[in-house]
This record gives C-alpha cells, sequence and structure tokens, in this order.
C-alpha cells in the first residue's frame, strides 16, 4: 500500500511540475503566431456609393476603437478590455506605409477583417472577426480604407504591442484563435426579411451577441446563436474608468430583459443611448448607433423578438 501511495505521489508531483513547467512557458512566451493564407480576392474599382456605404459602417462598427482624439483612425488605448486578459491597443489603420495600412493589398485587407491575421502572422486578439459580413459589406469597407477619407490621411502614430496578461496568453492559446477564411460567398439577406436583416446586424456586422452573451470565453464564432445564453447579458466588460459593467439581457424576457419594453423605445435607446421609465442612460462601452437606418433598427428589434427568452438578471450577477 505505502508503495502505492508513493507511486502516485511521484505521479501528482510530475504533473505539478509539468503544469508549473508549461505555465512558466506560456508566461514567458510571445504570442502565437499564424501561416499567412491570402485568399484570392476580385478585383474592384470603387465608387463614391462604395466608399460612403463602407464609412458607414465604419462609423457603426470600428470608429468606437480606431478613432483617436486627432480625429484620425490612428489608433488608441481601449480602456474596456477587462483586465483580467490584459492591456491593448488598437491599431494605426491610416494608410501610413510604415505606422498604417497603407501597403497591405486588398486581400491582405480581407484577410485580416476576416480572420484577425495581420500581414506578418501576427494575430489581433481583441478584434472582432468578421467571418459573417457579407461580401458587398467587406468591399465596402475596403473601398473607404482606400479612399482619401481625411480620417485616413498617414499618421506616423505608434502604440504598443498588446500586452496580455497571463491569462490572455493562456487563453490566445487554447480559445481566442483565428477563424477560417469562409470558403463560400456571404449573400446580403433577402430583401424585405426584417428578421433576416436583423439577425444579420446582430451576429455578423455588428457583433452584438459577443458582448452581450454572458462570456467572451464561451461565445461561438461560428455559430452566433449557438452561444451558451446568447443575448442574455452579464458580460463583463470596463467602463471609461476601468470600473467593470456588465453587459445587458436582450433577450425578450419580461423581467430580466427586453420583454416589456416597445419597438420605440429599443429603438431611441439604440440609437441615443437613453433607456425608457427614466433608468440611466446607457453607458460605455456601449455606444449610441447614430449611423443606423430605420429599416435596420427595427429589424434588430424584430429579430430579438425571435430570440428565446432567458431569465438573467444581470444586476444581481456578482463577478
Amino acid at each position: 500500500m505505502k508503495k502505492v501511495l508513493r507511486i502516485a505521489g511521484y505521479v501528482l508531483g510530475a504533473i505539478v511540475l509539468l503544469l508549473a513547467l508549461s505555465a512558466a512557458y506560456v508566461n514567458v512566451s510571445a504570442l502565437p503566431t499564424y501561416e499567412v493564407k491570402i485568399p484570392e480576392y476580385p478585383a474592384f474599382k470603387p465608387d463614391s456609393t462604395m466608399i460612403a456605404e463602407g464609412k458607414r459602417t465604419f462609423n457603426l462598427v470600428c470608429n468606437h476603437c480606431h478613432m483617436a482624439e486627432s480625429g484620425k483612425l490612428e489608433g488608441k488605448f481601449l480602456p474596456e478590455i477587462p483586465s483580467m486578459f490584459g492591456k491593448a491597443w488598437s491599431a494605426n489603420i491610416t494608410s501610413h506605409p510604415v505606422y498604417g495600412i497603407g501597403n497591405y493589398t486588398t486581400p491582405e485587407l480581407a484577410n485580416l477583417l476576416r480572420t484577425g491575421i495581420q500581414r506578418d502572422g501576427d494575430y489581433v486578439p481583441f478584434m472582432p472577426q468578421f467571418n459573417h459580413l457579407t461580401d458587398q459589406d467587406l468591399q465596402n469597407i475596403i473601398a473607404y480604407l482606400r479612399s482619401d477619407a481625411p480620417e485616413l490621411a498617414p499618421s506616423d502614430v505608434a502604440h504598443p504591442a498588446v500586452q496580455p496578461s497571463f491569462f490572455g496568453k493562456l487563453l490566445c492559446r487554447t480559445m481566442f484563435k483565428p477563424v477560417p477564411y469562409p470558403d463560400k460567398p456571404i449573400p446580403v439577406p433577402p430583401a424585405g426579411d426584417a428578421v433576416a436583416l436583423g439577425r444579420y446586424l446582430a451576429t455578423g456586422k455588428l457583433d452584438c451577441y459577443s458582448c452581450h452573451s454572458p462570456d467572451f470565453m464561451t461565445v461561438n464564432s461560428d455559430e452566433p446563436e449557438k452561444t451558451p445564453g446568447y443575448l442574455s447579458g452579464g458580460n463583463e466588460l470596463n467602463d471609461l474608468e476601468g470600473h467593470p459593467i456588465l453587459s445587458r439581457n436582450l433577450t425578450p424576457d419580461k423581467e430580466t430583459g427586453l420583454g416589456n419594453w416597445t419597438e420605440a423605445q429599443f429603438i431611441m435607446a439604440l440609437r441615443t443611448g437613453i433607456r425608457p421609465n427614466e433608468r440611466p442612460a446607457l453607458r460605455f462601452p456601449m455606444m449610441p448607433y447614430t449611423a443606423l437606418t430605420d429599416e435596420e433598427a427595427k429589424a434588430i428589434w424584430a429579430y430579438l423578438q425571435t430570440v428565446p427568452p432567458i431569465k438573467n438578471d444581470v444586476d444581481k450577477i456578482k463577478k
């Protein structure tokens, strides 16, 4: 019996040592890099309509992180990243050839936006991966990034590299990984189908589900609607002062979600940040979507009515 216990002790000690060595390796190592597989991307000639729509999409999705106080898309520190993941700065995406994306080819831009992999193989761990964005929206964004818009004029601002915590490094080796480039076309939602448009906006374009589901670590980027607790809120982010803030429950649950809201109240909150019944206004990092069209705002509401209600009282969550 003593021999068995001694052997078990040796095995346990070996496991503990292996885990300690693995943790030490993760802690001192850099983030993993990936093979760059540049997709075939058809050449196109941007026109003013594409550029304008690409800019509108950028205002909805990307300006929040990349627009600096200078009025240029030269990146900045991101206070909303929870400290347990580390520190991060958004990239300079002006047309500067060294510090920005001026030397990126169109296929390289498409690959970065779809997968999160930069041209040098580095992965951007805290940037949304637009693997469900329609081909048309992707093309419009690229047209805008190639334009002479003043906010894209070359800027030589350089930011520190991502400074992940040990936990952040561990996640980047296990869960936070690039997604494959889509292997088939992604069409626009059928005309007149409000629910389909709303679903696309919530899962493919505005990326609502990743913040408004309970935990970034359980987000299903391949099949968003299979994310545990889909859209029921409770995910921890930071406000501008670095204080924790939990995302809200967007399911139609009447007690803890949007079940008692009207369409008009939802659209007002979405566009202005003002919530009904004299509640406090929505707070950073939730920003008003002033560039949404009436059709888009109503479509998001229509889609949310089809989401299964989940009882999740965010105000009672203690993290």
